[in-house]
């Protein structure tokens, strides 16, 4: 077994908390294994004052981070797994999914006690484009005001700029500790998750089969289904950051529930469906639940923003 482990990760204080989680759990198991964890800066961590939607790309999180693994730099690297492309660089591979923490979104208001009770004209903060959607679908007259940066920077926008409240992932405040934020937990049915939400992936070279051994124990299987199904959905509708696209599995029993949506950046526009089937179909009923909502005015949503067809 391999004496020493190196984590790749960004260096904001999620990800090392994300990081830290994984390194302290192969301590465990494994203590005679020394793990350290390797900071590196990604491209979306050095553009901060750009919405992602505008800096385009893919793997704006996860590129630099993978190419330090085919350097051989680092051994595996921890990914939020709503920031990894669908298409892993060849000779890399996302084998391990870790149990998934809670996928919602957290509504977060010094003013107020639930998103119901902000007025017209109340202004929230949110980065997301699929955040944004479902707000202005839900509330038309709310402003939405961009926001960038990590948690910290997120929160005390809240208050420099007198926002009426913000939208943060929940699995982010739970593992920074600070889940005493959250004013309230936004159910699925009100917003959606972004695909692969409070799931972390670990990514390794596809031929180092040591790694992935001492990493197995790490990964869930409900976890990876439903993940699976979602970023199966995602692979589809080739999204990225520039489409409110969101979607959200689980695994009950021996049936996967799959709950997808597009929507346009207005919000006046989402189309909203559920797909059900066995696991083994997971990445089957993503692309199935994708070719419906395409069908049904997505496609339409979609070739406004990326200029061509997706029939």
């Amino acid at each position: 077994m391999k004496p020493h482990l190196r984590i790749g990760t960004r260096g904001s204080a999620l990800a090392l908390a994300q990081a830290t989680l994984v390194q302290q759990q192969l301590q465990e198991r494994y203590p005679g294994i020394s793990v350290d964890l390797e900071i590196i800066k990604t491209t979306g961590d050095k553009i901060q004052d750009v919405p992602l939607a505008k800096i385009g790309g893919k793997g704006l999180f996860t590129k630099e981070i993978e190419l330090a693994i085919l350097a051989g730099e680092v051994d595996l690297g921890v990914h939020s797994m709503k920031d990894v492309p669908t298409e892993v660089p060849e000779g890399l591979v996302i084998g391990i999914t870790t149990v998934r923490e809670d996928p919602r979104d957290a509504f977060i208001s010094r003013k107020y006690q639930a998103l119901e009770e902000v007025p017209p004209g109340g202004r929230i903060g949110t980065g997301s484009l699929r955040r944004r959607a479902q707000l202005l679908n839900r509330c038309p007259d709310l402003e939405i005001v961009p926001l960038r940066g990590n948690v910290d920077t997120r929160l005390r926008k809240l208050v420099e700029e007198n926002l009426d409240a913000v939208i943060l992932a929940t699995a982010g405040l739970r593992r920074l500790g600070r889940a005493g934020e959250i004013t309230a937990i936004l159910p699925p049915a009100i917003m959606l998750p972004a695909i692969g939400q409070g799931a972390l992936g670990l990514e390794f070279r596809q031929d180092d089969t040591e790694t992935r051994e001492i990493l197995a124990f790490l990964d869930d299987p409900a976890t990876r289904v439903a993940v699976a199904a979602e970023r199966a959905f995602l692979a589809r509708l080739e999204g990225g950051c520039q489409v409110p696209i969101a979607a959200y599995g689980e695994l009950h029993g021996d049936t996967v529930l799959l709950d997808g949506l597009i929507g346009d950046l207005t919000g006046r526009r989402i189309f909203r469906e559920q797909i059900a089937g066995p696991p083994e179909d997971a990445i089957v009923l993503g692309q199935r639940l994708a070719e419906r909502l395409l069908g049904q005015g997505g496609a339409q949503i979609l070739s406004e923003v990326y200029g061509r067809s997706f029939f």
